[in-house]
């Protein structure tokens, strides 16, 4: 058999398929392995390229297999998808991974450490809380809003309805009542859940220096800082702090042909958590400076010709290269000149 030069593996569960070629990239190796045979192979195998789609466990082979001096290789599932040819099957998939990989504009995705997926599982966790929370919530109010009970937007109207659920009265059957308060129970151990673990990432925040030195920047707090070293093994793969923002997502559509450039609305395309924080971040920051005066002249001069929306997202984007900015030359946040609050 050839000397194997490439691999592409298709991971799942139980069943992993492998494919292998040669320099010349003629296939020399096809092969179905258990779950508990995949170490072992590669264990034994010469060092090589091997290939991954960035899955569910893909990161975790990726450092089981390194660990034997290969060079694993990440790839977004959507990059491969084009190589795959009719018929799917777990052979074909493996046979578009090995393709996939050996293209030269191939982007590739980072393998990440196990303190990072670390911190990604508990900022998953808390999002998903955060959403059970809102659906207790907003079916809380809705129930109630049919016997005419409303209250205002917030937290602090939540827990006046909760109040009024305590006791048993006659404008709320006793039937309903009981169930509503399943449902307030339910939202209060979200609340506290989520709560605690917010707790948790800020004070790991403080206790990092990288995450610190982030945090001085306006419209980064501890949850995005912790986010985006959980999220960015390596800021230099990106070559631009532009890059870096599309990668977000914060670029702008293109439906360009020939000598027409077209550039519609933001794309929407890349790491949807990382933006909506920070598009949050950036919705605070503006909220309380137009309050306390705007002293930015960017932020100032954007705010005056610009819809509010349209500032908050841009915000948000010049946010993410600062970020960058900032990771990448390992200093900390410098502040523009700033001008007179207008009146």
């Amino acid at each position: 058999m050839s000397e194997i030069s490439m691999i592409g593996l298709d991971i799942a569960k139980n069943v992993f398929q492998v494919h292998g070629v040669d320099m010349n990239g003629l296939v020399v190796l096809r092969r179905r392995l258990r779950r508990g045979q995949v170490e072992k192979f590669f264990a034994e195998l010469p060092a090589c390229k091997v290939g991954v789609e960035a899955s569910g466990s893909a990161h975790h082979w990726a450092r089981v297999i390194g660990r034997y001096g290969h060079e694993v290789k990440l790839m977004p599932p959507a990059y491969v998808k084009p190589y795959v040819k009719r018929n799917k099957t777990d052979g074909r998939d493996a046979e578009a991974i090995c393709e996939a990989m050996g293209r030269p504009t191939m982007r590739f995705v980072l393998v990440k450490s196990v303190d990072q997926q670390a911190a990604l599982a508990v900022h998953n966790t808390r999002s998903l809380l955060v959403r059970q929370r809102t659906m207790a919530g907003n079916a809380l109010r809705a129930a109630l809003s049919e016997l005419g009970i409303v209250a205002a937007q917030g937290f602090k109207g939540l827990r006046e309805l909760i109040t009024r659920l305590e006791a048993p009265s006659e404008e709320i059957p006793e039937l309903m009542r009981g169930a509503l308060v399943m449902l307030a129970q339910q939202w209060q151990a979200l609340d506290l859940a989520e709560r605690k673990l917010e707790q948790q990432i800020t004070q790991a925040a403080r206790a990092d220096a990288d995450a610190r030195r982030l945090m001085k920047a306006p419209a980064v707090g501890p949850i995005i800082a912790s986010t985006v070293l959980a999220k960015v093994a390596d800021p230099h793969v990106f070559r631009t702090a532009r890059g870096f923002s599309a990668w977000i997502g914060f670029n702008t559509r293109q439906n360009s042909s020939g000598d027409k450039q077209c550039s519609g609305r933001m794309s929407k395309q890349g790491d949807r958590t990382l933006r909506t924080l920070l598009i949050n971040g950036a919705s605070a920051y503006l909220r309380q400076a137009i309050k306390r005066g705007v002293t930015d002249p960017w932020l100032a001069g954007l705010l005056a010709r610009r819809p509010y929306k349209v500032v908050l997202v841009a915000l948000a984007a010049k946010t993410a290269r600062i970020i960058w900015a900032m990771l990448v030359k390992g200093e900390d946040y410098r502040a523009c000149a700033s001008v007179p609050a207008a009146a």
